[in-house]
């Protein structure tokens, strides 16, 4: 029969493991006294430290909206279409008309769009209607004529409003400038 482990006679014992000790040298304590605690002690005119003044980089377009640029260039170089010719011929009041039937279709008012003009509110209410696909990273020209031809029906007031807009400023949609 084997021997067992425990107990048994002194010959199978093992002698005792010894504990390790590190010592008092090597030993890993906490520093006593933190950075600010350090910088009250010293003279306030030591202490003044002046740092170094970061002057900004000249604001550079962020990628996303390179590109988006570029696609609205190329969709506002081609041919007019017979939807464009039809959008162009939209009034202003057709798209207040167009306004207040969206607004009608809400239970509440919305609270935050005082202060923006009518056809931002258009392209923004254009921007977050996901039934017309992703508005990130693609102009909003493209993604109207994208829903147009995948027979979509998005608004026709919301090309108006992107064919009389005069600046490439319109063509990225809200929600892809908070994301960037």
């Amino acid at each position: 029969m084997p021997p067992s482990r425990r107990g048994g006679n002194a010959s199978t014992r093992r002698p005792n493991q010894s504990t390790l000790s590190f010592g008092t040298r090597s030993r890993i304590t906490k520093p006593t006294a933190t950075p600010t605690q350090s910088l009250k002690a010293k003279n306030p005119v030591e202490r003044a430290v002046v740092p170094d003044v970061v002057t900004p980089e000249p604001a550079q377009p962020h990628i996303a909206e390179v590109v988006v640029r570029e696609q609205a260039k190329e969709e506002v170089s081609q041919p007019l279409s017979a939807e464009d010719e039809r959008a162009l011929k939209v009034s202003q009041r057709d798209l207040q008309r167009y306004w207040k039937g969206e607004e009608a279709k809400r239970r509440t008012p919305r609270v935050h769009q005082q202060d923006l003009s009518l056809e931002e509110k258009i392209l923004r209410h254009f921007d977050l209607s996901s039934q017309y696909g992703p508005c990130i990273g693609i102009a909003r020209l493209k993604r109207w004529r994208r829903a147009s031809m995948l027979n979509l029906d998005p608004p026709i007031e919301v090309l108006a409003v992107l064919l009389k807009a005069e600046t490439d400023v319109n063509q990225r949609a809200h929600v892809d400038e908070l994301m960037s």
